[in-house]
């Protein structure tokens, strides 16, 4: 039975997917940044559509701006999580043109403004509540009585919220709040936070108040001609205007996110997520009643030969192994020879590790080959992994000689 909150009509889900994810450099020269693997079978937006289905939440959009081909043939219309129905249910929206005030129509200048954007749509809607997540973190946390208690309170907005260290705060949007978790202030990421608690980018608002704040926002900021023909609202990111505005109301609430959550929006904080992992730091694959779900490939059991040896890894189906792997996470068809080493990396589909190679600390996009006698990476000095430790391999690439440590190559390279 669903719950009376949650049913259909009267929450809408929308997941921000659209993002360029420019900080992950060659991963994503061809993919949405949603699309990138997580822990060998899943996507990164596998977190928020589960945790969205799992809330008994019926409609579901998902915003895509950026490589959409990369990830529709995933998304399929919804159906690996139950989403494909003949009302509501999953939809996919993408940019237009034309529809609408040049404010409210292309490209987004930012997930605040992609609401603007997306504001016609979702008054027609006319859901009394929005529930909005990004699509890059990883979390698997019960969303239904967080739904359920921002609705029973009526509050403009509900904001989830992590602990991390105050130097990882400064790459993120820093919540301020009372003991009551009413909001009191917000950093939009601070050179200097005031403390570590910051948003997670997954949000509830009050759909009436959120629409109407945008528009006096739009009003305020992109008074001037220029602007409005340039279709730059001024809204931004949630950090910037919105979220400050709504919290004046003091209506706005955060709410502690419960377990493992990071943003991985960052070549170190891709691999740190996956040490986590593998270190077993990583609940979010933990509950049986709200399983990570995704759409599984085709393939058959992962296999270690006689000659393989596999410490602290996963491997998954499809996988062949006769050389060594530790503390790495290998995709879907992914060949390691004998001979060949791979520690402390992530690679992903269909990759092969000739014999003799050594992938050390780096991240292969699929389809890449490591020819005989290469060495990929090396060991980082660093107990946390940072950007400029790792070397990240576009997919398709084939990969000959010495590569040192912070390389990138593009997609297709031949070294």
């Amino acid at each position: 039975m669903l719950r009376p909150m949650t049913r259909r009509g009267e929450v809408l889900a929308l997941v921000q997917a659209g993002g360029q994810g420019s900080r992950m450099d060659v991963l994503t020269r061809e993919r949405a940044k949603p699309a990138l693997p997580y822990g060998g079978v899943h996507r990164l937006i596998d977190f928020a559509l589960s945790g969205l289905v799992h809330a008994d939440l019926a409609d579901v959009w998902v915003s895509l701006e950026y490589q959409v081909t990369s990830i529709d043939d995933y998304l399929s219309g919804g159906r690996p999580w139950s989403l494909d129905r003949n009302r509501g249910g999953f939809r996919r929206i993408v940019p237009q043109t034309g529809t609408g005030p040049a404010t409210e129509s292309g490209f987004a200048h930012g997930n605040g403004d992609l609401l603007l954007r997306m504001s016609a749509d979702i008054e027609a809607f006319g859901a009394r509540t929005l529930v909005v997540c990004s699509a890059d973190h990883v979390f698997n946390m019960d969303l239904a009585p967080v739904v359920e208690e921002h609705v029973a309170a009526g509050r403009v907005a509900t904001v989830l919220t992590s602990e991390v260290t105050k130097k990882d705060a400064t790459d993120n949007v820093v919540v301020l709040a009372g003991r009551d978790g009413t909001i009191t202030g917000v950093e939009n990421k601070p050179s200097r936070p005031s403390s570590g608690t910051v948003a997670t980018e997954i949000f509830l608002y009050d759909t009436e108040v959120l629409l109407a704040t945008l528009r006096d926002l739009r009003r305020e900021l992109s008074g001037d001609a220029d602007a409005e023909d340039d279709g730059d609202s001024g809204i931004g990111d949630f950090g910037e205007h919105l979220l400050p505005r709504l919290a004046e109301t003091g209506r706005a609430v955060a709410v502690p996110l419960t377990g493992y959550w990071r943003d991985v929006g960052q070549p170190g904080l891709y691999l740190q997520s996956h040490r986590d992992l593998l270190a077993g730091k990583v609940d979010v694959f933990d509950a049986p009643d709200r399983p990570v779900i995704s759409h599984w490939p085709d393939r058959p059991a992962a296999r270690v030969r006689a000659s393989g040896e596999c410490r602290d890894s996963m491997l998954s189906p499809g996988a062949d192994v006769a050389g060594v792997v530790s503390g790495s996470v290998l995709g879907p068809g992914v060949v390691v020879e004998k001979g060949a080493e791979v520690h402390d990396s992530v690679v992903m589909e269909d990759c092969v590790i000739r014999a003799g190679a050594v992938v050390r600390t780096t991240v292969l996009d699929e389809r890449c080959e490591v020819l005989a006698g290469a060495r990929v990476g090396a060991e980082p000095t660093r107990r946390l992994a940072h950007d400029d430790d790792l070397v990240l391999v576009g997919r398709d690439s084939r990969v000959s000689g010495g590569i040192a440590a912070g390389a990138r190559l593009e997609p297709g390279s031949a070294t």
